[in-house]
């Protein structure tokens, strides 16, 4: 079995900053990406970064220059660093991993519990 533990989040005022880090643990194998979505109320699910093995990223059009995705790989862990808040950036976030089991073949994707996020104006 594997988990996600997610930590951080909270509240920020507008221009401030936030860390989130979510922790895998269990029976893991290997980890191909670490990443972080987000859920507006009201709207859908989306991508705010990811990061695959090797380091290459990708991030929402969004929060490009402002949020930065990090991962250590000793640790299996992966942090966003949230810089420049905004009101819009509200939302619960999720840590999503594909992970590959012990004794397992194929990848799959695990979800964190989701934090929240509030930024005031």
């Amino acid at each position: 079995q594997v988990q996600l533990v997610e930590s951080g989040g909270g509240l920020a005022q507008a221009g401030g900053s936030l860390r989130l880090s979510c922790a895998a643990s269990g029976s893991i194998s290997s980890i191909n990406s670490m990443g972080w979505y987000r859920q507006a109320p009201g709207k859908q699910r989306e991508l705010v970064a990811v990061i695959i093995s090797g380091g290459n990223t990708n991030y929402a059009d969004s929060v490009k220059g402002r949020f930065t995705i990090s991962r250590d790989y000793a640790k299996d862990t992966v942090s966003l660093q949230m810089n420049s808040l905004q009101p819009e950036d509200t939302a619960v976030y999720y840590c999503n991993c594909n992970i590959r089991e012990r004794m397992r073949a194929t990848y799959r994707a695990y979800w964190g519990q989701g934090t929240q996020v509030t930024v005031s104006s």
